[in-house]
């Protein structure tokens, strides 16, 4: 058998943009239901997208065939026939449609064996496709596979993938979307009261349902132990004429002492918007009683259509202005942010019940608090040695330490976290329950545990003990203090609403025992929702906690990756939200053996090597560049290695708005990422912009750059690359953007992406040489190769006008 001969692939050359971006923009409106759904990270790149761009890295391009398709007619002939099944491929709706899917297997297979000079299985025998790619196909490998999207769209493409992270959270996550389900494919769920007993084979494997029935089943059991042991702690309130109700938040405002000598020293209240409800059909608010003499105040709930001037001052609550700044509800004197943070270091904040929200027959309807309803979640405090860690002194993502709340456990209240403590305890109480259930249903009752690869009853009882974990990681999102109370919706916004833990001053504690948003029946069924959605009948992926800078010369894949963006997100600190719960529930528990000993074993996640350029870890904004550009340049020299010599990577790189700046996309992040590109040793082939938002404002290419990602296409620097100097490489810019642009603009590429388009051709020409000499003789930068590149791209584009 010859070598199979390098051939470019369809990344390379042309894609149908338009359609991959209009399919990733739909996917953002789908959730229940969607893998997404399962654990919450951040930044995850669309599944259409993910599964665009590795079929597009996987094809070959048609010129790569000239004996095939020996005219640019015939050519373009077939390239307009593959990008026609992307166009099909990437939609939401493809993503369980076996006849598309086959099909783009059997394409991926067809350029696989016309390299190894070989015909590819019959199209109409999926089986042996499916074998073909197992056999001959490189595996995917993503080294910052985060939340799994790339790995599990590899998988629904026929292709091995193999995954890492550093972040312990993001590897159970992956597992939990590609390995656990797979493991425990074709079985029917285990519990006594199935209603599947007799699935067949056949009729399971292609949707984990059995897995995602016992989810269910076990959280139910779950949630009604809950309902027993701390039913009491969540009061039903009565309505007008007697009626029990229950409630669905308890509505709080964080108080401290009043600055102004005349309130006596009462606590006030801090509070955003007296608002309760906005809805279109009804409005309903605050209204303050005030007893100034006393210094006391009380707070009546409203309903109607209030007056231009009520209106806006309940919208304006307590709030002074912008940031922490309040005035005092009593005199109206002004609580600046200093005073705030003083009397909340010294421990002197506390919490105040406003009002409560409750399910009524006719809906949702509010009450004004009562002694009885705050007394109800004056509980006993508990310790939980977990949450006793503390929160990253980084104002930029985490306020409450500036607010005094510097640990976990301050981010909840004291009835939250007995809750929280109280499902995770049930959890692991269920795990033995499964277990024991699964050996009546035939597993095997000994065997390895599922960290170690076993598929027997106790890794089985691991298996669903992980989502259960899940469903509780999105019942404490949407259960802490820090969540705010979303009057549009009548409803919660969660802790991360933002990619940062914020500082909120009125809060929501929802009931975690009822159904729907931020109950644990509701958490479980997103969760088997999400579990139902994914695929198995598909290629075993392998995922593993690993530094993306270590070697990886044996893999020989299809790297296809999206790393950590600079400094936008901190994902290490923002993940151990879920990792101190996680640790708790899965680490191992009242004698039980840890579920994910090595996974959960240290105190917190791993902060010092993640590849982010993070200042207040490295002394520094100059510190934390020259870290993230050191170590993103060893990431990718490792990728570099690891890749197949047949395919490009393909490398996702956030984007925003405001880095499209007047001398084009020359921000710190994009210039240092770059950079380590080029130190990397790698070329910069192609880059095309993907936009995940809909939009209607495509309205200018500079103030309007809407992409959210651009996808790099990079290949390893030839070795015979030369050294030139600056007047060779402008030259090359001025020879080659003008054919680049025209072909840009010919792919059906519009204005609002043709500058970042234009950075791949123009990065070409930079990264195909060794090094660039400035005049001075020193190295040119990326920073200063952009700037080259947006020059000559606006004097073609005034030359063409």
């Amino acid at each position: 058998m010859v070598e199979p001969r390098p051939c470019k692939k369809l990344i390379e050359v042309s894609i149908p943009l338009e359609a991959i971006n209009a399919a990733a923009a739909r996917e953002k409106s789908i959730r229940h239901g969607h893998p997404s759904t399962l654990h919450l990270w951040w930044a995850r790149r669309p599944l259409a997208a993910c599964r665009a761009v590795l079929f597009a890295q996987s094809v070959d391009d048609p010129s790569s065939w000239p004996d095939r398709f020996p005219t640019d007619a015939a050519q373009q002939t077939e390239r307009s026939r593959l990008h026609r099944l992307i166009a099909q491929l990437a939609p939401w709706s493809a993503a369980g449609d076996e006849t598309i899917l086959h099909q783009a297997r059997w394409e991926i297979a067809r350029s696989i064996a016309w390299r190894r000079n070989e015909e590819p299985p019959p199209v109409s025998d999926p089986a042996a496709v499916r074998a073909y790619l197992l056999a001959y196909a490189p595996p995917v490998a993503d080294p910052f596979c985060g939340g799994g999207s790339t790995l599990l769209e590899a998988q629904r493409l026929g292709l091995r993938a193999v995954g890492s992270d550093l972040n312990p959270v993001a590897v159970l996550i992956s597992k939990a979307l590609v390995e656990i389900p797979a493991a425990f494919r074709d079985r029917p769920a285990m519990n006594p009261d199935s209603s599947n007993p007799d699935w067949l084979p056949a009729e399971t494997c292609r949707r984990p349902r059995g897995l995602a029935e016992d989810v269910r089943y076990y959280g139910r059991w779950v949630r009604e132990q809950a309902q027993l042991r701390i039913g009491h702690m969540y009061p039903t309130a009565q309505l007008p004429g007697g009626i029990e109700a229950p409630v669905v938040a308890w509505l709080w405002a964080r108080t401290v002492r009043s600055p102004d000598p005349a309130a006596k020293g009462a606590h006030v209240p801090l509070i955003s918007t007296f608002m309760l409800s906005t809805r279109k059909t009804r409005t309903v608010w605050l209204d303050p009683k005030l007893d100034r003499a006393a210094a006391t105040y009380r707070f009546a709930v409203r309903s109607g259509t209030p007056s231009a001037a009520v209106a806006a001052r309940a919208k304006r609550g307590t709030k002074a202005s912008r940031g922490a700044s309040f005035r005092c509800l009593l005199t109206g004197s002004p609580i600046e942010s200093d005073w705030i943070k003083q009397e909340a270091r010294a421990g002197r904040m506390r919490c105040r019940l406003l009002a409560v929200a409750v399910e009524g027959r006719r809906g949702r309807s509010y009450l004004p608090a009562t002694d009885a309803q705050e007394q109800s979640a004056a509980v006993v405090p508990i310790a939980l040695p977990e949450l006793d860690q503390k929160l990253p002194r980084n104002p930029r993502w985490f306020a409450p330490p500036d607010y005094g709340l510097p640990r976990f456990k301050d981010l909840f209240t004291p009835r939250q976290l007995v809750a929280l403590e109280t499902f995770s305890g049930l959890i692991g109480e269920a795990r033995e329950l499964i277990e024991r259930d699964a050996r009546s249903a035939g597993l095997a009752a000994d065997g390895a545990p599922l960290h170690e690869g076993g598929t027997g009853a106790r890794a089985y009882a691991d298996a669903v003990a992980t989502y259960l974990a899940f469903a509780h990681s999105k019942m404490a999102d949407r259960g802490s203090s820090i969540c705010t109370w979303f009057t549009e919706r009548d409803s919660t916004r969660p802790t991360f609403a933002r990619q940062a833990i914020a500082m909120t001053w009125d809060f929501a504690e929802l009931n975690p025992l009822l159904r729907g948003t931020g109950s644990y029946a509701g958490a479980v069924e997103w969760t088997a929702e999400s579990l139902e959605a994914i695929p198995l009948d598909t290629a075993n992926a392998t995922v593993s906690m690993a530094d993306a800078t270590g070697d990886r010369h044996h893999l020989r894949a299809i790297v296809s990756t999206d790393p950590p963006y600079y400094d936008n997100i901190g994902y290490a600190d923002l993940s151990d939200f879920f990792y101190v719960w996680l640790r708790r529930t899965l680490g191992g528990r009242d004698g039980q053996p840890p579920v994910w000993p090595t996974l959960l074993a240290a105190a917190l996640t791993p902060k010092q090597p993640e590849l982010i350029a993070s200042p207040y870890r490295h002394g520094g904004k100059t510190g934390a560049a020259a870290f993230f550009m050191t170590g993103m340049a060893r990431a990718l020299a490792a990728m570099r290695q690891a890749s197949d010599h047949d395919a490009p990577l393909s490398i996702y790189y956030a984007f925003k708005q405001s880095e499209a700046g007047k001398d084009g996309i020359t921000s710190p992040g994009w210039a240092s990422f770059l950079q380590a590109v080029v130190d990397s040793g790698l070329s910069v082939i192609r880059t095309w912009p993907l936009r995940t938002e809909l939009t209607n404002r495509m309205i200018g290419m500079r103030t309007n750059a809407l992409a959210s990602s651009i996808v790099l296409v990079c290949r390893s620097r030839p070795p015979e690359s030369r050294v030139v100097e600056r007047d060779v490489f402008v030259r090359a810019l001025r020879a080659e953007l003008p054919n680049a642009l025209a072909a840009i603009r010919a792919a059906g590429i519009g204005p609002v992406d043709l500058a970042q388009s234009a950075i791949g051709p123009g990065m070409a020409a930079f990264t195909r040489f060794a090094a660039v000499l400035e005049h001075s003789g020193d190295k040119m930068t990326v920073r200063a190769a952009l700037a080259l590149i947006n020059q000559v791209l606006d004097d073609i584009q005034q030359d063409d006008d």
